[in-house]
C-alpha cells in the first residue's frame, strides 16, 4: 500500500473486528501498516471486565504508537438477543420486551444508563444501539424483538431517551438501521431484503431517524437493504440516492454514517467486500465496518487508494469523513 500523506489516512475509514479477546500481531499490523484506528468487539473478544479493558488499553496505546487518533471501539450491546458482554455485565431483555412493559421510559433509561455506565468504564465508547426500525408484532419481521415498537412518534420517543442517557455517559449511540429495516422478513445477515413499500409509506419510517438527529445522535448505521421505491435494486448502504440524497441532503444529517457489517450475505452474495467498501464509500458512508476478516480489511482500503488515483472521488471528500470522525473523538473526549 502507497504511504503518502493522504493515502495513509484511508484505514481510518474501517471499523475492523477482532480475532480473539487479546491484542493479536495481526491487529497490531493492521494498525501499523493500514493506519486502521476504529474497531467492534464480539462475545469472542469478551471475557471479563478486567480482559476487555485491558483489550481496549492495548488498542490505545498501539494507536497512539503509530501516531493515528485514538480509537473508537464500539460494540452491538442492544440488549437481548443481539448483546456481547458476559456476566458479571448486566443482562436485558430486547427492546420490545421494555418498550411494551408497563414503565417503557424508566426500564429504557435503567437499561441506557447502565450499560452506558459499564461500556465507559471498561474503555467501549460507542454502541451501536438503539434499534430505530418501525416493525409491527406477529407477522414473521425479522426485526420484531429488537424493534421498539409500530407506532414511529413512540419508537423515535423511546430511541431519543436511549440516546440521550447513553451518551450522558460518554458513549456515543448509533441509529439503525436507515432508512428502517423493520418491513424486511429476510435476514440481512444471510441474504439482500427487498421492502416494497411506498415512499409515502417510508415517510413515517424516517420519524424515528428525524428526531434522533435533532436529539444529537453521534452516528447513523446503514440498512443492506433494497427499497424499491427509493433506488430499485441498489441496497441502501451502497445508495447514493438513499445516504448522500435522503439522509444528507433532504434530512441535514452532518454527523457519521456507518455501514453495517459488509461480509453480509446481503452483500457478500453479489459482489466482493471491497468492492461494496468502495461503492459505500462513494455513496456517502464515512465509516466501513467489516467484522471478522482483517485481510477484506487490507484489501478494501488498498480498493480506495486505487479508486482514488483513479480519480473516483476527491480529497475533499476523504477529508469530510476524516472531518466527522475527528468531531465525533472531540465531542466524546477521546484522545
Amino acid at each position: 500500500m502507497k504511504n503518502d500523506s493522504l493515502t495513509s489516512e484511508f484505514g481510518q475509514l474501517f471499523m475492523a473486528g477482532l480475532p480473539g479477546p487479546d491484542l493479536d500481531e495481526s491487529t497490531v499490523e493492521l494498525i501499523r501498516q493500514y493506519h486502521v484506528n476504529n474497531f467492534i468487539l464480539f462475545t469472542r473478544n469478551t471475557l471479563s471486565p478486567d480482559q476487555v479493558h485491558s483489550l481496549t488499553r492495548d488498542l490505545t496505546a498501539a494507536c497512539s504508537r503509530i501516531g493515528v487518533p485514538p480509537p473508537l471501539i464500539s460494540i452491538d450491546q442492544e440488549g437481548g438477543t443481539v448483546a456481547r458482554l458476559p456476566d458479571p455485565f448486566s443482562q436485558f431483555g430486547d427492546a420490545r420486551m421494555y418498550a411494551e412493559s408497563a414503565e417503557p421510559e424508566t426500564s429504557l433509561e435503567n437499561f441506557a444508563l447502565t450499560c452506558g455506565h459499564e461500556l465507559h468504564d471498561v474503555g467501549i465508547n460507542m454502541n451501536l444501539a438503539p434499534v430505530l426500525d418501525i416493525c409491527p408484532a406477529g407477522q414473521d419481521f425479522f426485526m420484531e424483538k429488537r424493534s421498539l415498537g409500530n407506532d414511529p412518534e413512540r419508537v423515535a420517543a423511546l430511541a431519543c431517551l436511549v440516546i440521550a442517557k447513553m451518551q450522558e455517559c460518554g458513549v456515543a449511540a448509533c441509529a439503525k438501521h436507515f432508512p428502517g429495516l423493520g418491513a424486511a422478513k429476510i435476514d440481512p445477515h444471510l441474504h439482500l431484503p427487498v421492502v416494497h413499500r411506498l415512499r409515502e409509506q417510508l415517510q413515517a419510517d424516517l420519524i424515528p431517524f428525524e428526531k434522533a438527529i435533532s436529539s444529537g445522535v453521534a452516528a447513523v448505521m446503514t440498512s443492506h437493504t433494497v427499497y424499491t421505491d427509493l433506488d430499485p435494486g441498489v441496497p441502501a448502504t451502497l445508495s447514493k440516492k438513499v445516504l448522500s440524497g435522503i439522509l444528507r441532503r433532504q434530512m441535514g444529517y452532518e454527523g457519521v454514517v456507518i455501514t453495517d457489517d459488509l461480509e453480509m450475505g446481503a452483500i457478500e452474495n453479489d459482489k466482493l467486500c471491497e468492492q461494496a467498501a468502495l461503492e459505500s464509500f462513494l455513496a456517502g458512508c464515512d465509516l466501513l465496518l467489516i467484522c471478522q476478516d482483517q485481510n477484506k480489511v487490507r484489501k478494501s482500503c488498498e480498493q480506495l487508494v486505487q479508486a482514488f488515483d483513479q480519480g473516483r472521488f476527491s480529497a475533499d471528500r476523504v477529508h469530510q469523513s476524516l472531518g466527522r470522525l475527528a468531531r465525533l473523538r472531540e465531542r466524546f473526549g477521546i484522545g
